[in-house]
């Protein structure tokens, strides 16, 4: 867990110094973009996780 800790740390010192150098630009860096597909990735597998338990507990269900 304390791995996650620091890779965000360290994510999120990386947007905010390229958000301060891209304000002139207006361009998406490319931390911005592996930090948002990395985001996009953590919530399809949250969603699969979730949905699998909640099929797996509907078989389970006896319904007479």
């Amino acid at each position: 867990m304390e791995h996650f800790k620091q890779l965000w740390q360290y994510y999120n010192i990386r947007l905010q110094a390229s958000r301060e150098t891209d304000r002139d630009r207006g361009e998406v860096s490319a931390t911005t973009v592996v930090l948002a597909a990395s985001l996009i990735a953590l919530a399809i597998s949250v969603g699969v996780i979730v949905s699998g338990k909640v099929r797996d507990k509907a078989n389970d269900l006896n319904l007479g």
